[in-house]
């Protein structure tokens, strides 16, 4: 992810937004919304949607491209996520003084990378003088390239125009660029966005390639509980993507290069895999041809092919133990269809019965009637629910208490969940909260642009996301112990757990005498 500072122009736009959300708030139903709503799809394939929203002179815009870390190629985990980051390091036209010559320095930054990383690989007969002539030769490179930037200049000119929550983040089924702006800029955003789409540099690749294995480092390599989640992941899953970490391995980050960033740019930032939608203070009338004249220059290429790789039934019970002096911890999953299942509703029901918040049967039983967690909750679609994902189940004991007792304290709420109707009290306040939930995402211009480009791609159609409400209506009672009763069974469980060991001391050393051994 990529954060910027606030500027005084940020201030302005921020109680503008504020301002906004002041005002009562339109009718949140399907007619309204498509009264104020444009979708039209460019001859490259990209697809634009403008709605209107006049209640502040500000605009919010969401870039979905429907690609994430389980497109990374294989040899290469990281590399979306890789890129996410790279799409701030400017364009042909932004970053640079002297784009023309830079453009010949990163040539050779790559050629050098080349010769040096092929030398590196030698798993036998590596010439260790000949390695090192080479990074300096790399090295070299890099300062020369480097001669030619203009750092941060892309953030630089939104945050200057006003542009607030400037980010990026990429998931395992997509990455998404997103920040809000005052509405006289949308000209220059559409330049600066199609632009970064169209015209993106791998310039300070290997810089930022630093940057980012540091990132994981941070979230895995010193987190017990993140080498617990990754080792989790790669045990659940034998064959599907999801089995790699989005952050990627080490060893493979460590060797990934520019031409292979560029190589997954050109596959799939393509306009027929990207939705962008623009919701504010706009005029549909006005604000398509301007976006038009930016987006539909775009050169289109095939959408990618569809995943092949399906993760085949569970048949066994599997785990993981890591015993080191921390906090001990529990987590476990059940493989489950994709968001496409007709019981989607169902799992999002059980998801909210059995763990959302104080009132949920999780956190009383652990938490508040055992007094044997400090935590405990339930969610669904981990890591992705592109694709058939998990229900996981964590839980953290307090002191005194172990990670088998919080497996068997779940155990017997699953269980509840499979031989007992939940009640009407609870099937209400689930449907009750996703209502609520549903319609506060659409009550501020960001939320309300992630839900149509989300719905648009998923879906192809925006309006499915008002058919959530209907779906959700229609979950009883007996969905909820069917879909129970289908995917918490022992054989399609995957469970890890962190166990305290108290840390080794090591043995003192005994100082010879002044005389020597005796």
């Amino acid at each position: 992810m990529v954060k910027v500072k606030r500027s005084i122009a940020s201030i302005a736009i921020i109680i503008a937004c504020a301002v906004a959300l002041g005002v009562t708030a339109k009718a949140q139903d399907l007619a309204s919304f498509e009264k104020r709503t444009t979708v039209k799809v460019l001859p490259n394939g990209l697809t634009l949607i403008i709605c209107e929203r006049p209640e502040a002179p500000v605009f919010s815009f969401y870039t979905l491209v429907d690609a994430g870390s389980a497109d990374d190629p294989d040899g290469a985990s990281g590399i979306a996520h890789m890129f996410e980051h790279m799409a701030f390091k400017g364009t042909t036209e932004i970053g640079t003084t002297d784009y023309p010559a830079e453009k010949i320095a990163l040539a050779k930054v790559e050629t050098t990378y080349a010769a040096y990383d092929a030398e590196y690989r030698k798993r036998v007969g590596q010439n260790a003088e000949k390695l090192a002539q080479l990074l300096k030769a790399f090295q070299d490179a890099q300062a020369e390239a480097q001669k030619y930037v203009i750092p941060n200049q892309f953030s630089q000119i939104a945050e200057e125009n006003g542009a607030v929550g400037i980010n990026a983040n990429t998931t395992e089924d997509s990455t998404q660029y997103f920040w809000s702006m005052p509405s006289n800029r949308l000209e220059l955003w559409a330049y600066l966005e199609s632009q970064r789409i169209a015209h993106p540099v791998e310039r300070e690749f290997y810089k930022e390639r630093n940057v980012v294995q540091e990132e994981r480092r941070t979230r895995v390599d010193s987190s017990p509980v993140g080498r617990m989640v990754e080792q989790f992941l790669s045990t659940a899953y034998v064959a599907h993507p999801y089995r790699r970490p989005g952050v990627g391995w080490e060893s493979e980050i460590s060797q990934v290069s520019a031409t292979e960033a560029t190589t997954f740019h050109e596959k799939y930032y393509v306009p027929a895999n990207i939705v962008i939608a623009v919701v504010g203070d706009l005029k549909a009338s006005e604000t398509m041809p301007i976006l038009e004249r930016y987006f539909a220059p775009i050169p289109a290429a095939p959408r990618p092919e569809p995943m092949t790789t399906v993760e085949p039934p569970q048949v066994a019970e599997k785990s993981v133990t890591i015993r080191e002096a921390t906090q001990p911890f529990y987590i476990e999953g059940y493989h489950r269809p994709d968001y496409l299942d007709p019981d989607d509703s169902a799992y999002d029901a059980i998801s909210d019965i059995f763990s959302n918040g104080r009132t949920a049967r999780l956190y009383r039983s652990l938490v508040r009637d055992q007094s044997i967690a400090a935590e405990a909750q339930g969610f669904s679609g981990f890591p992705g629910d592109k694709y058939p994902g998990l229900f996981a189940v964590y839980a953290v004991p307090l002191p005194g208490h172990t990670p088998e007792e919080m497996r068997t304290s779940i155990h017997k709420e699953l269980d509840r969940l499979k031989s007992e109707d939940v009640t009407d009290a609870e099937l209400e306040r689930f449907k009750t909260r996703a209502r609520a939930d549903l319609l506060r995402g659409l009550a501020d211009n960001e939320g309300l642009a992630h839900q149509l480009a989300e719905y648009q791609t998923r879906f192809g159609d925006w309006r499915e996301l008002f058919n959530q409400l209907h779906k959700i209506d229609a979950v009883n009672k007996a969905d909820i112990r069917r879909v129970a009763n289908k995917i918490f069974t022992d054989s399609n469980r995957t469970s890890a757990r962190i166990e305290f060991v108290p840390p080794q001391r090591k043995a003192p050393q005994v100082q010879p005498t002044a005389g020597g051994a005796q």
